[in-house]
This record gives C-alpha cells, structure tokens and sequence, in this order.
C-alpha cells in the first residue's frame, strides 16, 4: 500500500498539496494491536504525525504543515464551512457533512485515553506553533560521555532510562507562550533577519538608552526598542517567556548570580558533589541541567546523583489535594512520630528508585517490627543492670577495652557490630541507601531475636559474674553501635536511647568525642578491626539458616519450641557448612530444643533429591518459542542428571543447551519410605529432617519449659521487673493434675536454673504473704491455679 494515492474526505488544502500529501506512508510507530492499523496523519496536530511528514517530504523547515485552528481551538477561515467553531463542538457536525457526502462508512464511540487539562478535566489537543530550540543532537555524544562520568543511584536509571533518554534527544524547545515567566532575552526585527541577544542590564541600557531598569519582568521591558544596526528599524523583544526548566537547568549559575559575581565561589563548588530528586526528572530537572552545563562547560553538572521512586496513593494513583487519596503527614507523625514514617520511605523501594504505594499500615508496621524489639532490648539491658546491682552489688560501665570474650555468641555478635560499622561507612559513600537499610533493620532482629533469646541465662547473671560482665558489655556495645549508625534516620528515637546509655559510657574515652551530650555530637565509629572475624560469622549464618528451617517445620506441624523432639537430621553438600555447625552443636541443640543432632553430607541417608528450577521470566526471554518444551522437558531430568549440572553447569534438554545461570538446583526430600513421623524443610543447599514424634521420656521437659513461659507471662501482666524476686505456687482440684503436679517435682532443677526459684504448692505459700496476681492456667488438658507473692 506504501506510495498508493487516496481522495481526501475533505478539500481545503487539496491544491497546495496534491503533489506532496494525500498518499500512503509506513512507520513503526503505528502496529496492528489496535484499530485498522491505518492512522490519518496531521502534522499540525502531533508529534509523530510532524516527524513522519518531515521524513517523507511532505513538510520541511521552510515548508511548514497547515493550521487552520486559532489560538483559542477554533477553525480558521481556511476551513470556511465550519469557521469559528470550537474544534471538539464541531465533531457532530463534521459526522453529518460527511454522511450527507456518502463518506461516513461506521459512526460509534470508542473509550481510549486522550490528553486532558489535570485541572479542569477538558480536552486538550496538539497544535503546531513556531517557538525557540537549544540545539541538543549536535551534543548527543558529550552528553552521553558526561552521563558516563555520573554516579548514578541506582545505576540502572543512569545506564538504562536516562541513558537511553539521552541517546534519542532531540533539540529542546525552551519557549512558551505566556504572560508570567522570565522572558526571552531576545530583540528582533519585524522579519525576524536581525536578531540581538542581551546578557546583561548593562548590555540592555547601553543599545536602548533606559538607565531605570531595576526589573526585567515583561511589563517592565516589552515597551523597550532598540535601533537596528542593519537599518530595520527598532528591535523589538521577541513574545515568548523561558520554559520553567531552562530556569531550574540554570540553578547552579542563576544561584551565585554567575558570571557577574560570585566567580571563584562558584568555580569551587561546580559541579555539585550531590544531587537528588525523583525519577520523574530524568526527563525534566536532571535533562535540562545536564543539556546547559554541557552547552557551557562540557561537563556534567554534578559527581554524584541519587534518583528515587515517586510515592504514590495506596491505589497506585499520584498523590492528590483534589482527590484526597492519601493520609495527611501532620496527622501521620503526630500519631506515629517523624522516625515511623522516615524509616518506612527509607527503607522502601523508593531508594531503589521503585515506586511506593504508602500504606500507613507500613508504618505502623516499622513500630511494631523494629522500633519495639529495639527499645524492649534496651529496656532488658537496664532491667539486668539493675539485677547486676542488687544481685551483685556492683554497678555496670561500658569498657571498650575490656580483653576479648571467649564466648562464641559475644563473639559474634561484636563481630556483627563491626561489620555493620564497615557496611554503612562503605555503602553511605555510594549513597548507596537501598543496601545500608535492610543491614541495620537487620542487625536489630539479631541484636532482638538471637543474641538476647540465646544469652538471657548469661545476662541474667547463671554463670558468674565475669561472664555476666562480659555479655552485658555485648549488650551495651550493641545497643550503642546501632544508637549511632542508626541516628542519621531515626534522629529522635536514637536520641531518646542514647541518653538512656550515656550514664554507662565512660567520661574519659576520646574514642566518643570531646561533647558527649548528644548522639549526634559524637563522631562516627571506626570499624575496630579486631573484632572483625568472618569466621564466626559463616559459621552463625550457618546455624540462622537450619534454625529458620527448623522453626517453619514446627510452625507448620503446631510443635511450639517448648516441646521436646528427640531428633534432627541436617544434610549439606558442603562440608565446611556441616563443620560450622558442629562447633555450634550446643546452640543448635538447645534453641531447635532436640536431644540427637545427625550432620550428614550423605544423600541417601536423608533420602535427598536433586531437581533443576528455573526463573521463568528471565529464561523465557532466552529461549522465546522454545520455553514450553524446555518446561516440559525439565521435569523429566533425574536427580542425577540436575546433580550433575550443579558441577558443570551445562545440561541439554530437549536439543536447548542450559548453562551456568540458567537453572537453579534444588534438594528436595522423599520421606515416603522413611519409618516414623517426619517432616522436613530446605532452602534449596540445606535440608533438615525433623523427627516429630513426641516421646514420653522428653513430654515432661516440654511441659515443664511451657510452665515457665506461664509464669513470665504472669510476671508481664503484673508489671514485675527483672530485679523484682517472687516466688510461685499452683494448686489443683481434687482428684486431678497428676502429671503436672509430678512435672512440678521432676524439673525442679531446671525451674531452679531458669526461675531462680522452684515453683511449690500453694499449701506451703505463707499465711502472711500478698498475692500480687493469681490465675487459672490450662496447660496439656490439665487446669490448675498459678499464683506469684513477693519473695
């Protein structure tokens, strides 16, 4: 159909054109998904329909398309039968003219997005009108070369959307037609052959003779002449004013008032260290800046530049006044605090430059999932100091240089610290905030949910007080390591718990500053090197995992940790990952609560199977047609067919050869042949085998650890501190609570070591004593009333 010529429906421009238009083009841009696949083109109306007359010859710069509409969307007189009239008011009529000519084939409305004004809701269309360019596609090539001397945060905005950006621009147009606005510099003769640029007042004063220019807005200098040099007469200013982002582009300059001021201040700070704004500006603030430093320096107007995500409405929609689609932040930080909701957009895929949809629930969330874990570990820390004190009769203080604990957890934990100190230093550098976040959330969870959980007895004082010394001195470097490297985002609550520290630092130590008064006077922390041992923490990270795997398998099967299980069975492929657990057996054993741990790397023992994952989406685009029978084809690889491409990562399946990358290896279990009541877990590397059956030799050491949990809770709901002392006791009805009672005697000894005390019958509770709290308790069928009085 290409070059075929057509009769148009109407004739207006028919003579000026018949040569040029009228014909049959092809381009990319207009596919078969939708209509005809035939689109009429109006190089007055759009941009593709001007770029594709351009190319073929039908317009040209001195051969501009027609316009028969006015500055106001009406019809000129080149278009006399409908003269006059609103562009959109005049469809009806426009649909009965040309069904009256026969010429109207189907008449139907179809819903489809079209541009609009977002403030009053009417249509808008495109119109072709003369403006002013900057010339870009001469600079393509520094631009692009500018760009790649950028950190860009994340990288993949730099090299891919505004990268790309770059490569395809075109000359930007800097003019508009408006009253307000900074005006175009620019005086001309009627025709336009004489033009004079002014770049100063003092330029402006000398060729017009005004000396009372103190304002350069258009009522003050439209009425400004020059006289022409090439005998045109005056020179009048041009109509149009400065689009707003050739302002925002000249910031750097327009700030120092450069050049006229300022020269050295500003050849100092140019280019900026630091520049960041949303994604949205790839097109707008951060293009205009990179287009006029280049024009003017040949360079790019900063070092570094972080790019976020935009935050949108809970529904995806932009946030908006109109709309009220979006919680009022007053209100959010009043009810949650300015922290909740700074840790929540930072650690949000907003710094990935990914788009959040805000959730005030997400905030809430931040509350309860890191800033009360975090303030009740601080709060247990001053809860053993105080036991320490009346205990001990000693008062703690922080020793930075107390000799190295020969415990692992402390160990570890230290390490962890120093580790963490490293990463923010290192990834702050990069601005890199997407990796720094997760890694200090990260480190409370393991400041929370291990190393406290692991180390109440030691804290608590069952071993001694050296070592209760030495784990509080963890503790306290812990606490005040994340009060530090966390203060940058979470100011006031860091604040909050820094004072709650401060009386245990010592008021000599210039490692913490000369101002002690507030976190935020303190310098940062240097990575203490010695503390740095990455092999405690590839052995921990060992001992995470399995116990992560473990607790989703009782979690599944409603085994509370509480209860007892005599055996787990841990497979690895690689002997190193087994020998870190062993030197961690103790801990392994006493947290999964088991009695018999098995480490083996022997598949048939654990009855391991090998198979082959793949990640759909990124192989799809790798294989296209050939995806389905690959699918296919997978499921039948035996396990030692996927055993096998683990070591040479290379298979063939179904003729497609599959490398390193392409397929994931998975261990699964067969527990069909497997005597006895098992289940297991496996994050693809490690599997684990637990032995669910409840064996009545470990029953009562189960009941006994849920007896305790009891009395905690009892201690909670009254308000009792760590350092306050009671004692429990528990009666049963008549007849009843055997087991319980003969669970009460048995395990003394441990309700000794985790209590302190040994819970008694309430017949021997004293006459005189005060019951702070008491209540009936159901524990394995058996009812009984739990009682705590001050000891």
């Amino acid at each position: 159909m290409v070059g075929w010529k057509f009769v148009p429906l109407f004739d207006y421009f028919v003579d000026k054109y018949k040569d040029l238009a009228y014909r049959v083009v092809a381009d990319p841009y207009v596919t078969s998904d939708a209509g005809t696949g035939i689109v009429q083109q109006a190089p007055a109306f759009g941009d593709d329909d001007y770029r594709i007359a351009m190319a073929n010859g039908i317009t040209s710069t001195d051969r501009q398309p027609p316009c028969p509409v006015d500055e106001s969307g009406r019809f000129t007189a080149e278009v006399p039968d409908y003269q006059g009239m609103h562009v959109k008011e005049a469809d009806k009529q426009i649909q009965k003219d040309l069904k009256a000519k026969g010429r109207l084939i189907v008449q139907s409305t179809l819903r489809h997005q079209y541009p609009f004004c977002w403030r009053s809701g009417t249509p808008l269309i495109y119109k072709a009108i003369p403006a002013w360019f900057v010339r870009v596609e001469p600079i393509i090539e520094k631009l692009v070369k500018n760009n790649e001397k950028t950190l860009w945060v994340p990288a993949s905005v730099g090299e891919g959307r505004f990268g790309n950006w770059l490569a395809n621009a075109r000359d930007w147009n800097i003019s508009r037609n408006r009253y307000w606005g900074t005006p175009i510099p620019l005086w001309a003769s009627d025709d336009f052959e004489e033009i004079v640029c002014i770049d100063s007042i003092e330029k402006l004063e000398k060729l017009s003779g005004r000396t009372d220019l103190n304002d350069l807005h258009r009522d003050h200098i439209d009425d400004i002449t020059i006289q022409s040099q090439k005998g045109k007469g005056q020179l009048r200013r041009i109509e149009e004013v400065f689009d707003c982002w050739f302002e925002s582009g000249s910031m750097p300059y327009a700030q120092a008032h450069y050049p006229f001021e300022n020269k050295e201040k500003f050849e100092k700070s140019f280019p900026a260290d630091f520049v960041c704004e949303g994604i949205d500006q790839t097109r707008g603030w951060f293009y205009t800046l990179l287009i006029l430093a280049t024009h003017l320096f040949d360079t790019a107007p900063w070092k570094n530049l972080i790019t976020t995500g935009l935050v949108l409405a809970a529904d995806g929609k932009k946030m908006s006044k109109s709309l009220r689609n979006y919680p009022d932040p007053t209100l959010l930080v009043d009810k949650f605090g300015a922290d909740a909701v700074r840790l929540y957009l930072v650690n949000s895929p907003v710094v990935r430059g990914e788009n959040l949809r805000f959730r005030e629930e997400g905030v809430k969330e931040v509350i309860s999932s890191t800033f009360l874990p975090w303030v009740n570990s601080f709060r247990f820390f001053l809860g053993q100091v105080a036991l320490l004190k009346k205990v001990e009769g000693k008062d703690f203080q922080y020793d930075r240089h107390a000799p190295k604990s020969e415990n692992v957890m402390d160990r570890w934990i230290l390490a962890r610290c120093q580790s963490l100190i490293k990463l923010v230093k290192e990834e702050m550098a990069a601005y890199r905030l997407y990796t720094v976040m997760p890694r200090l959330t990260n480190m409370i969870d393991e400041l929370t949910n291990w190393y406290i959980r692991f180390n109440r007895r030691r804290l608590k004082g069952e071993n001694g007080l050296e070592d209760t010394m030495a784990a509080l001195n963890s503790l306290f470097e812990t606490l005040f390591t994340l009060s530090l490297t966390m203060s940058s985002f979470t100011p006031f609550l860091t604040e909050n718990l820094y004072q709650g520290l401060r009386p245990f630092l010592p008021g000599n130590d210039p490692a913490f500053g000369e101002d002690q008064r507030s976190v935020h006077f303190l310098p940062f922390p240097e990575v203490r090197e010695e503390y740095l041992d990455p092999v405690i923490q590839r052995q921990f990270a060992a001992l995470q995992s399995v116990i992560d795997l473990t607790r989703a398998v009782r979690e599944r099967n409603t085994l509370p940790i509480r209860v007892p299980l005599k055996e787990i069975i841990i497979y690895h492929g690689d002997q190193q990952f087994l020998d870190d657990l062993k030197s961690l057996s103790s801990y392994v054993e006493e947290e999964l609560n088991v009695r018999e741990l098995t480490l083996t790397r022997d598949e048939t023992t654990c009855g391991v199977q090998f198979k082959l994952q793949a990640d759909w989406p990124v192989l799809g685009r790798k294989l296209k047609k050939d995806m389905p029978k690959v699918k296919k084809g997978l499921e039948q690889v035996s396990s030692e067919q996927a055993k096998q491409y683990e070591l040479t990562n290379r298979i063939t399946v179904e003729g497609i050869d599959l490398v390193e990358g392409d397929l994931r290896v998975i261990r699964q279990v067969e527990l069909a042949g497997r005597a006895g009541k098992w289940d297991s877990n496996t994050d693809g590397k490690a599997v684990i085998l637990l032995d669910l059956e409840i064996h009545p030799e470990l029953q009562s050491q189960g009941t006994a650890r849920e007896l305790v949990n009891r009395i905690q809770k009892l201690r909670k709901k009254a308000g009792l501190q760590a350092t306050d002392e009671i004692d429990a006791f528990y009666s049963f009805e008549q007849g009843v609570g055997d087991a319980l009672r003969a669970c009460f005697e048995s395990q003394s000894e441990y309700f000794s070591k985790a209590m302190r005390r040994t819970p008694k019958p309430v017949g021997e509770r004293p006459a005189d004593s005060k019951v702070i709290i008491e209540e009936e308790q159901q524990v394995n069928e058996g009812t009984f009333t739990l009682s705590l009085v001050h000891a």
